[in-house]
This record gives structure tokens, C-alpha cells and sequence, in this order.
């Protein structure tokens, strides 16, 4: 590990709303939020009256009755999130990007032709105000989970540069809440235990963290509370999987419910699949109940697939495996599906009829050849016209009121090059 603050995490404020304010001046200063039955991102200003992303329109609105939304301008957050990215490239070829508008660097290699880690990092906050309009964060650290924390203090628009001889005093007095995987779940079960603070997380007794959080992830949050991060910029990667989900609010655990969503969720994860060329032999559900817990089902097949109804009828029977597994649940808040195993497919192999009873699952097969078929005849003509032109019947009923493919498509984990 480093004995230098040289790797920086930077991230653009705000970044939907921003770019929307960017856009349009007669928002700045303003109360707004993308979106619209469900905010997608909103302003500082709205966030002021406690307007968060994933909150129903209407909760917004109650919070902040001024509030103005607008219904987002994707194209122009990818480009200008990949303006952004390429001012770090200026200064080091150690980029890991996680997300569309936040990226890790390690500048280690460059102090001698740019200056510190500091004035590396007061450089690209200034070129990216000056060139794109925008407010970004950095935190600078000698670990990537302290960087990242430290560009969530240094927010809005500002930076942090941790000293390391100061870590444990810097992070210990900061909230829980704020340290990397710790959602609001995890939160809120650390403090109904008395666990506010990343200090009190990090004196917590170890067998009582994995009582609580589990093994893998109290051990994980245990180290990061000590500042042990030995992970390295990883520049490129192939994600190891590819999954989408949709919040659903409540809603009665039925067929009505979740098929609609199940093939939603599976023609989002298949077409990207097969964008790459590639398939995986894993599906995996997710439902998660009224009371936020979660329950996993998955199976595994003999040969990959990356049909949408494949993928989507396997995700049925899982779901109906959990609830059955659940009698007393009545109500479900999430669902996600997700394929794993992935490797590369450019073709099917054919084989020959035998009669199986899950022959339609088999992507060789004939009727799996010809759903595979017919969904790359569907992905060019997407590409074509739009994604909006053509597709599942039942699918396209559950996305009438759901969060924008466009948006979507911007959060989601890249698959790599094919």
C-alpha cells in the first residue's frame, strides 16, 4: 500500500441536475429535479428540502411544493461525462471509471511533469468548471475507499486532501452512512445498535459486525474503518456480470405484478448482453419484501443464454421458488434479475431435437435458436429507429411509468469490450 496521498476520486456534483441547470439558466438557483412519477436527480437546492433521487413525484412535490422538474437530456450527460473523464486522462493513464460521473486516478506517476496530488486535483476541478460548466469534487487519499469518502465531504464543489498521518483521525468522526457499502439498510441497522460513527464501527468487535451485517460484509466494513484498502486502479475490467432492477413501491407479491417487470428487467439485461456478444449461464433473482429484506434465487443451465424469454422465464419460476419459500409475504418492494457467468457467444450451436422438457430453454434448440434469432432481428431494429420501436408486449406495459431506459442505460455496469 501507498505511503502517499496520490490516488484522487473525483465527482461531478449533482451531475443530472447540473447539467440540466447548464442547459437551461433560468433553473440555476433553483428547486428542480429530473424526472417526473419518480425523481431521478434533483438540485442542491432541492435536495435543501429533503428531495432525494428514487423518491416518488409526488413525496418531492409534498417536501418542495415549488419544485420544477424537467424530463432529462441523456445524450448530453454522456458526453459531457466523458468530457469530464478525459481532463483526468490529461494527467494520468490510471483511470478507473465506476460510474458515469465518477472516476478514480492514481497520479502517482505524474507529480514530476503536473505538481502534487493536490495541485493536480485543484487543476482538474478548475479546467472542469472552466471548459464543461460544472462543479466537481475530489478527495485525495492514499486508499480508494478514503479518497471516495473524502469527495463526499468536500461536497458541493470543493476538496479534501486526507494526510496519512491523519487518516483514522479524519475518517473515525465522520457518519457511518458515508463510508463505501453501506446503503441505507446497512445504516440504519448499525445505528439501532448504537453504531453512528465510522469510529464506533471500526472499535465494534469483529464477531459482533458479522452477527449483525454477516461475514463478508462485517469483515469488509471492519477493514475499511481502519483505512485497510489494498485495491488497486483496475483501468479496464469485463464485469463478471450484468443485472437490472426496478423499485417497485408496494406491491402485491402476484403473477400480474411481477411477470411484467421480470420481462422488462430481462430484455434490458439480454439486449446489452447480446450488444457485446455475449451470454451467461447463471440467472439470478432478487425480490426484496415490504420490510426491505431480501431473499436470492438463482440456476444455473448447461449451456449460456442471452434470449430475453429464456432469461425471463427462468426469472419467473425463481421469483415463484422465493415466495413459495415465503408464504407470509404478501408484498414486494424490488425486484432484480442479473446473469452471471458470462463469456463470449457470437453464435448459437445448433443441436438436434431430443425431446427434453426444458428444450425451449436451450439456446441451441430450435424454438431457443429462433427466440435468439428473433431478438437480434428486434436489437437492429432498435438501433435502427430507437428502442421505443419495437419490443415485448408485456415489458413495454410495465415501462409506462417507469424511470427512463435512457437513465437506466447510463447507470448500468459496462460489459466491456467484445
Amino acid at each position: 500500500m501507498s505511503t502517499e496521498a496520490t490516488i484522487l476520486h473525483a465527482d461531478l456534483d449533482s451531475f443530472y441536475a447540473s447539467v440540466e441547470q447548464l442547459l437551461n439558466p433560468d433553473l440555476r438557483g433553483k428547486a428542480m429535479a429530473v424526472g417526473g412519477g419518480v425523481v431521478l436527480a434533483a438540485s442542491y437546492e432541492a435536495k435543501a428540502f429533503g428531495v432525494r433521487g428514487g423518491m416518488s413525484g409526488r413525496n418531492a412535490r409534498e417536501l418542495c411544493p415549488h419544485l420544477l422538474f424537467v424530463r432529462g437530456n441523456f445524450d448530453q450527460y454522456q458526453r459531457l461525462g466523458d468530457a469530464a473523464i478525459a481532463v483526468l486522462e490529461d494527467y494520468t493513464p490510471l483511470i478507473e471509471r465506476i460510474s458515469i460521473d465518477e472516476a478514480f486516478a492514481d497520479v502517482a506517476g505524474c507529480t514530476h511533469l503536473f505538481g502534487s496530488p493536490r495541485e493536480i486535483a485543484e487543476t482538474v476541478r478548475r479546467r472542469v468548471r472552466d471548459e464543461l460548466g460544472l462543479p466537481i469534487s475530489v478527495g485525495v487519499a492514499r486508499t480508494k475507499h478514503l479518497a471516495k469518502v473524502a469527495s463526499q465531504v468536500a461536497k458541493p464543489d470543493g476538496l479534501v486532501v486526507v494526510n496519512p498521518a491523519t487518516e483514522l483521525d479524519f475518517l473515525h468522526d465522520l457518519p457511518v452512512g458515508l463510508m463505501w457499502g453501506v446503503g441505507p439498510v446497512t445504516e440504519g441497522k448499525l445505528k439501532a445498535e448504537g453504531i453512528l460513527t465510522i469510529g464506533q464501527l471500526a472499535n465494534t468487535p469483529g464477531r459482533s459486525l458479522r452477527g449483525l451485517l454477516g461475514d463478508a460484509a462485517g469483515e469488509k466494513l471492519s477493514d475499511l474503518a481502519w483505512n485497510r484498502d489494498t485495491r488497486a486502479i483496475v483501468r479496464e475490467h469485463r464485469a463478471r456480470s450484468a443485472g437490472a432492477q426496478s423499485a417497485l413501491g408496494r406491491q402485491p407479491a402476484t403473477e400480474a405484478v411481477f411477470k411484467p417487470v421480470l420481462q422488462h428487467l430481462a430484455d434490458r439485461v439480454t439486449s446489452r448482453l447480446r450488444a457485446k456478444s455475449l451470454s451467461g449461464r447463471t440467472i439470478t433473482v432478487r425480490v426484496r419484501f415490504a420490510d426491505m429484506r431480501a431473499v436470492t434465487r438463482a440456476m444455473t443451465l448447461d449451456a449460456p443464454v442471452s434470449a430475453t424469454l429464456i432469461v425471463a422465464e427462468i426469472a419467473e419460476e425463481l421469483v415463484r421458488q422465493a415466495l413459495a419459500d415465503h408464504p407470509k409475504e404478501k408484498t414486494i418492494s424490488l425486484l432484480a434479475v442479473s446473469v452471471s457467468h458470462i463469456e463470449e457467444q457470437r453464435q448459437i450451436q445448433l443441436e438436434l431435437s431430443l425431446g427434453l422438457d426444458d428444450e425451449k430453454r436451450r439456446p441451441g434448440s430450435r424454438q431457443g435458436a429462433a427466440r435468439w434469432s428473433a431478438d437480434r432481428a428486434m436489437d437492429k431494429a432498435r438501433n435502427r429507429f430507437g428502442r421505443d420501436a419495437i419490443g415485448y408486449a408485456a415489458a413495454h406495459l410495465e415501462r409506462k411509468n417507469s424511470v427512463p431506459d435512457a437513465f437506466r442505460e447510463l447507470a448500468e455496469k459496462d460489459l466491456g469490450r467484445s
